[in-house]
């Protein structure tokens, strides 16, 4: 839609013209000297043919003064650093393959901190009053027909033929694309109470998406992935309460997490709809009201909602300052009914329970690629896949090596010998590389005090402590944050 208060401009450049808002400038002469920059060029097909011509296409930045093309230069400088990527490979966490593109292979490193963040995610769960369950990956289309995603989303789905056997056709089935249906499935099972409301169903559900290759990047943009997704099964009136929680929980796991700024969006009602006026003005005073409980600094973006209800999307800010949407809350009255979802009401008649869409992370791939952009490889010491290095300086040092790597793994700690017959600088510049958070370095000196020598990722400098006090301190430091310190 053209906004009415809006002046429109014209623009042409030799025989081409297009309407558009502009401001335009004749030419780069009447941008400040210091201000704009060519960025890089690349080949381009007229119109994506590959059959026609192939054009050349010039990418460039400009700003209004020389301090904020600088800022924006060391953004752009400090993220190709923190390229989860380039990280990935450093540190040995993933790689991906073209034998199964967007499909993630996990290295033991990666596994690490994958299963790390799920234990954290299960835990934050439990005690928030949600039930973890199960549902499979290949579900039969008619689910999908009756839930509508066959027809809305089928594009984006990856299609399993089956020759059942003594079929006259073939079984077609679909790899979940998401995981709201089969929740509705586990809801389903047994009548509902208004007394079980609200119910809540978490699953760290694995789904299937087709993306086009172009638009696939690292862990950012995969086709196979795992949600931290959840349903809230409830009534209209306890639609308020429950985004409350939520919203209070999410504040909460970001912060742990490191991202102390996020900001909200509240979507509202589209012009292709379900559900009467009513219903859409309770949920959208419920969503804005639980809003208004934690913060006045949101944004409404009217008609953005899901035709199934409205909805807020959270984008967290990271350490060099870029958004990312993870989280999100929708209200649903769509698919239960689509899906047969009921609850026996205290009136003693069945009712339509309201399904909550929510999610915290997103997706694991992508949100552990946010992890290591935000940390720039330097995870949090109980999220580091590799946390402490017990490197030699002798070889006559090896065995009280092995007895601090020992002492370590009792204590639950993630620690590995180094007993190469290489330089300590060596050892101490690789492990650095690697991100690895504690190097403890140790020769005759270490062995005959029963002490070490404390060296931690980005420091020049070196402590000596005892064997016991080093043990005591990290076991400390390795406990997440949502779990006590001994």
């Amino acid at each position: 839609a053209i906004p009415g208060d809006e002046p429109l401009r014209m623009y042409w450049h030799g025989h081409w013209q297009d309407l558009c808002r502009g401001p335009h400038l004749q030419h780069t002469g009447q941008l400040p000297a210091d201000a704009f920059k060519l960025m890089s060029v690349a080949g381009a097909y007229w119109r994506g043919d590959h059959t026609k011509k192939q054009l050349q296409r010039i990418y460039g930045v400009a700003f209004k003064n020389r301090d904020d093309l600088k800022a924006h230069l060391t953004m752009l400088e400090e993220a190709a650093k923190r390229d989860h990527r380039k990280l990935g490979r450093e540190m040995e966490l993933f790689h991906l393959q073209e034998e199964a593109p967007g499909m993630v292979f996990w290295h033991p490193n990666g596994w690490t901190i994958y299963r790390e963040l799920e234990d954290y995610m299960r835990r934050r769960l439990r005690k928030a009053g949600y039930k973890e369950i199960k549902t499979p990956q290949v579900v039969d289309r008619i689910l999908w027909e009756r839930s509508g995603h066959w027809e809305a989303y089928r594009e984006n789905m990856f299609i399993v033929e089956v020759d059942e056997e003594g079929a006259k056709e073939k079984r077609i089935n679909a790899l979940k694309p998401m995981n709201c249906p089969c929740h509705v499935q586990v809801y389903n099972q047994g009548l509902k109470s208004y007394r079980d409301l609200p119910l809540r169903l978490a699953e760290f559900g694995s789904c299937h998406r087709y993306e086009s290759s172009g638009s696939m990047h690292g862990l950012m943009r995969v086709r196979g992935f795992v949600q931290d997704d959840a349903h809230i099964f409830c009534t209209e009136d306890q639609i308020e309460e429950e985004c409350a929680n939520f919203i209070g929980l999410l504040s909460s796991i970001y912060k742990d997490l490191g991202f102390t700024k996020f900001d909200v969006k509240l979507s509202t009602r589209p012009d292709v709809r379900v559900g009467s006026d009513e219903i859409w003005d309770k949920a959208e005073a419920a969503l804005e009201n639980a809003v208004r409980k934690v913060t006045n600094d949101y944004e409404v973006d009217p008609g953005e909602g899901a035709f199934y209800g409205p909805k807020l999307d959270f984008k967290l800010t990271d350490a060099i300052g870029r958004e990312w949407q993870c989280g999100t809350f929708q209200a649903d009255f769509n698919l239960p009914v689509r899906l047969g979802a009921e609850y026996v009401g205290e009136d003693g008649a069945k009712h339509r329970p309201v399904m909550l869409h929510r999610a915290i992370l997103g997706s694991f791939e992508r949100f552990i690629g946010i992890l290591i952009e935000n940390y720039a490889g330097k995870m949090p010491f109980w999220l580091a896949p590799r946390q402490v290095v017990v490197a030699s300086i002798v070889s006559d040092a090896d065995p009280y090596v092995n007895e601090v790597v020992a002492r370590l793994r009792d204590a639950g700690i993630r620690a590995e010998a180094d007993t190469r017959n290489e330089k300590i600088n060596y050892k101490v510049r690789e492990h650095s590389v690697g991100k690895v958070p504690v190097i403890l370095a140790i020769g005759m000196k270490e062995v005959t005090e029963r002490s070490v020598s404390v060296r931690r990722l980005g420091e020049t400098r070196t402590e000596t402590e005892t064997l016991e006090d080093i043990v005591a301190q990290l076991t400390r430091e390795s406990s997440p944050p949502d779990l006590p310190t001994n």
